[in-house]
């Protein structure tokens, strides 16, 4: 089921959602329920005493509201950071592309809402929440909840239906409306919300179970909702600047006599004797009333025929976007070693085919590349340094982290065969070692390949049946290396960035429907001649620079990632 970026900018476009406003200096969660304030505290991974009462957990959830909610940012890594800023058109500060303080400084410099409007949004949580659905999955909401669902099925209808009956279906199901608990995504598969976080971007849980990954949507529904009428305003004031720019070129282009055509088809006194620029600032004034007009109405029926179709135009751009990201991820694992595609659907709790030829390995990859990893198991192992394993090796008291000149393939083997024990034998060992991977794993892998020698890159990518060329340099290497590991872990090449890259692409839908625009304008005003195509095309080019150099940092964006 992939989930369409499309709908959600063109409704945007269409309406601007409204957010309720009841803030009086009283904090959303002052009204939430105890259950809401620690479901909220556990989704965003803060401890809280049980039982606790319910004012220390109040002020709990208000001593992390800042830096949860208001300034997230603060919390990301480096790599979201970096794909933060250059969601916004900017190149990151030469230099600091390892430096956290400064990258954190660089996205508050350009954040896109203030505290209070961050806090406000929790006043109406069925505002925003919906936002990121498919059009299935609220259809799905309502039928289960037996709401009839509008008809014709539209976007725009069905958000509407389902927010206007949420406070209802939470009550009449016994559950919590204002910080919602799972109950509501009851329709949703694992696999579900993992292509959820995975369109935008957002790292999922490894491990992780069904409550970590609803955790995760609901943790990062309101940015991304934000994120998206961020971008659809963006993209509404470049087609509102297009358009306009259009219809100036449109009217520049028109004889005197035609302006007093249209001016008499409209009701529009002239008064005589007026001159061309004074025709030219009348037409202007009264340009709205362009809509409708059968002689002289081609720059806005030319920009409404293009914007008609905007749905279309701009899910066939998102949608070739995913569409090479999932060719480049099933190219991938189909050079995979039948090894290391057992293991991908091992460690996704999916039965491997006995006796299965590549091909039925292969295919049933494909199908779990949105499903999450449901444990730990000896690959985990399989991306952490020299010095990571000799740790690891050494809380197991395994001579192995001791012995000179082990190699990193000794080290890991090792390392899997001392996991492989613990997991068989269970108990409090088993529990030992889980613990401790859950404290070390992230650690292992915030550097993963950056000291690895070429050596380990080749033995590492061999394990993936990946060739590599005589002549590779370190970097093309490490290149390689990262994106294997990443369709490993994630399923996608690109765990971070993939939702604004894919927002941002907006940008080139503007500029787009500005070309199918001039190009239907001039169809439509039905004029000819060299003079009054240049005069569109130059006010074409001003209206949509900012798009189109924008549009080309997203176009650069998708190379590097594919």
């Amino acid at each position: 089921m992939r989930f369409s970026l499309s709908s959600v900018l063109v409704v945007a476009l269409a309406a601007e959602s409204t957010v309720a406003s009841s803030w009086f200096g009283k904090a959303a969660y002052n009204k939430w329920h105890e259950t809401e304030l620690e479901r909220w505290l556990s989704d965003n991974n803060v401890p809280y005493p049980t039982p606790a009462d319910r004012k220390d957990l109040e002020n709990l959830v208000k001593n992390n509201w800042q830096s949860k909610i208001a300034t997230p940012y603060n919390e990301w890594d480096t790599a979201q950071l970096q794909s933060y800023v250059k969601s916004k058109g900017v190149d990151v500060k030469k230099g600091t592309e390892s430096n956290k303080q400064s990258l954190v400084s660089q996205v508050q410099d350009m954040w896109h809402e203030s505290a209070d409007t961050a806090t406000n949004s929790y006043n109406s949580v069925k505002d925003w929440i919906f936002d990121g659905w498919t059009d299935s999955q609220l259809k799905a909401f309502l039928d289960k909840h037996d709401i009839p669902a509008p008809q014709p099925r539209k976007r725009d209808t069905l958000l509407a239906t389902v927010r206007s009956n949420y406070d209802s279906i939470a009550k009449k199901a016994k559950q919590t409306a204002l910080y919602p608990g799972d109950w509501l995504y009851e329709s949703w598969s694992e696999s579900d919300l993992k292509e959820f976080l995975d369109e935008r971007g957002v790292p999922v849980p490894q491990p992780s179970t069904r409550d970590k990954l609803i955790a995760s949507v609901r943790r990062n529904s309101r940015l991304s909702a934000t994120n998206a009428k961020n971008t659809a305003a963006s993209a509404s004031a470049s087609a509102k600047a297009s358009k306009e720019s259009l219809s100036d070129a449109l009217l520049d282009s028109w004889s005197d006599s035609k302006i007093k055509e249209w001016a008499d088809s409209n009701g529009i006194k002239v008064p005589q004797g007026s001159k061309r620029n004074e025709l030219l600032a009348l037409a202007r004034k009264h340009r709205d009333t362009l809509t409708g007009d059968k002689v002289a109405s081609s720059a806005s029926s030319a920009f409404g025929a293009a914007t008609s179709n905007a749905q279309n135009q701009y899910a066939k751009a998102t949608d070739d976007a995913s569409l090479k990201g999932e060719d480049a991820f099933n190219e991938a694992v189909g050079t995979w070693s039948d090894s290391r595609l057992k293991a991908f659907l091992d460690a996704r709790g999916v039965p491997v085919p006995q006796g299965g030829k590549k091909d039925e390995l292969v295919k049933q990859v494909r199908l779990n590349k949105h499903k999450a990893t449901s444990g730990y198991s000896a690959w985990t192992f399989d991306t952490w340094t020299t010095e990571n394993l000799k740790k690891w090796l050494s809380t197991q008291n395994n001579k192995a982290a001791n012995k000179a000149g082990a190699s990193r393939d000794d080290l890991l083997k090792q390392a899997q065969d001392s996991y492989a024990s613990a997991s068989k034998s269970g108990g409090a060992n088993y529990a030992s070692v889980t613990s401790y991977l859950a404290s070390a794993t992230d650690a292992a892998k915030d550097t993963t390949f950056d000291t690895w020698s070429d050596s380990e890159l080749k033995s590492y990518l061999d394990s993936y049946g990946v060739p590599n060329y005589q002549g590779s340099t370190s970097n093309e290497l490490k290149a390689m290396a990262r994106r294997n590991a990443n369709y490993f872990r994630y399923g996608t090449s690109t765990p971070q960035g993939t939702l604004f890259s894919r927002l941002q692409g907006g940008a080139q839908w503007v500029f787009d429907q500005l070309k199918i625009g001039v190009s239907s304008g001039r169809q439509s005003a039905g004029y000819e001649g060299q003079k009054a195509g240049d005069a569109v095309k130059e006010a074409a080019t001003t209206a949509t620079h900012r798009a189109g150099e924008a549009a080309q940092k997203v176009g650069d964006k998708a190379k590097e990632e594919l």
